[in-house]
């Protein structure tokens, strides 16, 4: 599973990253790779406006927002299964 995180580098990019990093070590998935993408030319091949954005598997399932823990869980559990 290539999880990335899209953004700048701001402050709620750095907590979408650390949300995310908590909901894999729970869910215990040791395949899981997590990426930072901050280069603005990729983040725009993935068609969003705003950021931050997490990305699975080259599937956007969140931008413009912070998921929380619970929720990034619940969102990597459903595409695991």
């Amino acid at each position: 599973m290539l999880i990335k995180i899209l953004g700048s580098g701001c402050p709620n990019c750095k907590r979408l990253e650390e949300n995310t990093k908590k909901a894999v070590e729970t869910l215990g998935l040791s395949e899981a790779v997590i990426e930072k993408i901050t280069d603005m030319g990729l983040i725009m091949n993935y068609g969003i406006m705003s950021t931050p954005a997490l990305v699975v598997d080259e599937q956007v399932l969140s931008y413009g927002r912070v998921p929380d823990v619970a929720e990034i869980k619940e969102i990597l559990a459903n595409i695991k299964s």
